[in-house]
């Protein structure tokens, strides 16, 4: 991968946004319309959907972008000068312009010979490594004041555009997710700068360059935002109406329970009415009913218990699946609050001790 401009990429930055934004989403959306798919199919094929745009558009950016330093001289960021050497002196003898009857033959190995300048020089290298092509041009040094203000200035730009398209209660959740994917991404960047060599691992994208995982995390962060955005609203749980559910059901309970009650005091006093002489009970409203026109059908006391025993299970399994939903979304918030004081932490413990 060769590097471009600063300006260059900033620029691929915003049209990356927008083509997420103004594309993807409505694509994305139509996907996990409801009813269109099942509730499990919708999230695999919106996931599977935005995986794939991420990593063709990504690949596409890295084809236009070319080879670097390492790919060029086909050695990796651990090679030593030695391997270096040897990797150029065989590159040398196959591009140069006497054996090489290709007509870019002076560029291929101006191309390789430039490489080979920066890589066997250690300042260089370092610097390429860390800010690629134009760190060479601009005789840039990592200087850790001016590495924190361009990092605040990109994230604080980001957490900006991020909240503003999170806006609502149904991108809750995605905010969350968002701004998560931002603080992650906020710590994998200065641990990479900051760092005095590649903290990759060796096995890792041999030939990428700490310069060019972070373009790589920044060029994919649109793509997980406005992922986000579309799974978050189609998960979204309103708290409000599971409350109010919760309080319809107890309200649904209490009047099951006195419909019951005066049930069973009709019937004891429809019963003491029939025996003859036996006390009434009076009601809410002063008196108790008297049958007319013929017999009353008898309902006891124990027959209407029963019902009400019936009555009270029914209703109390939507108000105890109401609740559990309440339990659930609280620990996830709180869950969340904890992630982030272990994310708050992590960076606070590793800035002090670098």
């Amino acid at each position: 991968m060769s590097d471009t401009s600063s300006d260059s990429g900033d620029l691929a930055g915003l049209g990356g946004f927008f083509f997420y934004v103004f594309i993807i989403h409505p694509c994305t959306a139509w996907i996990l319309r409801p009813g269109r798919f099942e509730r499990k199919k919708s999230i695999m094929y919106a996931i599977a959907f935005l995986a794939g745009v991420a990593a063709i558009k990504s690949g596409y950016e890295m084809q236009q972008r070319g080879p670097n330093h390492y790919v060029k001289l086909s050695v990796t960021r651990n090679s030593n000068p030695l391997e270096i050497k040897r990797a150029y002196k065989r590159l040398s003898l196959e591009l140069h312009p006497d054996k090489n009857p290709s007509p870019e033959a002076n560029d291929q190995f101006d191309q390789v010979k430039k490489a080979y300048d920066v890589l066997m020089d250690m300042e260089f290298r370092e610097v390429y490594n860390k800010f690629g092509k134009e760190g060479i041009d601009q005789n840039k040094r990592y200087d850790e004041t001016q590495f924190l203000m361009e990092a605040a200035v990109f994230y604080v730009t980001w957490g900006l555009m991020a909240f503003m398209l999170t806006l609502g209660k149904k991108s809750g959740e995605a905010r969350n997710w968002t701004f998560t994917g931002l603080v992650v991404m906020m710590v994998l960047e200065v641990t990479i700068m900051s760092s005095p060599g590649n903290p990759l691992p060796a096995w890792l994208f041999p030939t990428w360059t700490e310069h060019e995982v972070i373009w790589l995390l920044h060029a994919l962060f649109p793509a997980f935002m406005n992922g986000c955005r579309s799974l978050g609203s189609y998960l979204y749980v309103d708290l409000d109406a599971q409350q109010r559910m919760l309080l319809m059901a107890l309200q649904e309970q209490g009047k099951d329970i006195l419909l019951v009650l005066r049930d069973v005091q009709i019937g004891v006093q429809s019963m003491h009415a029939g025996g003859g002489g036996g006390p009434r009970l009076v009601g809410g409203d002063g008196a108790a009913p008297m049958p007319q026109g013929g017999p009353m059908p008898r309902a006891t006391p124990t027959g209407k218990i029963r019902e009400l025993q019936d009555r009270l299970q029914s209703s109390n399994t939507n108000v105890a699946q109401a609740v559990k939903n309440l339990k659930s979304e609280g620990s996830r918030s709180s869950t969340n609050i904890g992630f982030y004081l272990m994310i708050l932490g992590y960076i606070v413990v590793s800035y002090v001790f670098n």
